[in-house]
């Protein structure tokens, strides 16, 4: 019992990482289930947490990937990780955001168009009459 103990007050940040990312990975599959958030949105982040997850959970994954990068402290390389995986979902919402806005501004003038046809054809039945 006090060897385990021993491991999470020396783990703390291991630890808590791990369960984080769990959390995160179960709260977007619920999202999933309960028709929250679309199946294409979700593949993002459902990667970012579980890379987060493995790279938590893989101490030495860890300590390979902080080397690599040059990083001295290997949990900071944690936090990279985790601010990429932010960084690719907010271009991925940026990306979808610019579409959603081409097609408002295109339905927008598509309904223009039809007001005004609606007008000209109602004046027109006003003329015959």
């Amino acid at each position: 019992m006090q060897e385990s103990l021993d491991f999470l007050i020396q783990n703390r940040i291991q630890v808590f990482s791990i369960i984080g990312s769990a959390t995160l990975i179960v709260f977007i599959l619920k999202l999933i289930k309960r028709k929250k958030l679309k199946e294409e949105y979700s593949l993002l982040w459902l990667g970012c947490g579980i890379t987060f997850f493995l790279v938590s959970l893989f101490k030495p994954l860890l300590e390979l990937v902080a080397q690599t990068l040059g990083i001295i402290y290997a949990p900071a390389a944690l936090l990279l990780v985790l601010i990429i995986g932010a960084f690719f979902i907010l271009i991925q919402f940026s990306v979808v955001i610019s579409k959603l806005s081409e097609s408002n501004k295109n339905l927008t003038q598509e309904i223009g168009i039809l007001k005004a046809e609606i007008k000209n054809l109602e004046q027109k039945s006003k003329e015959q009459s």
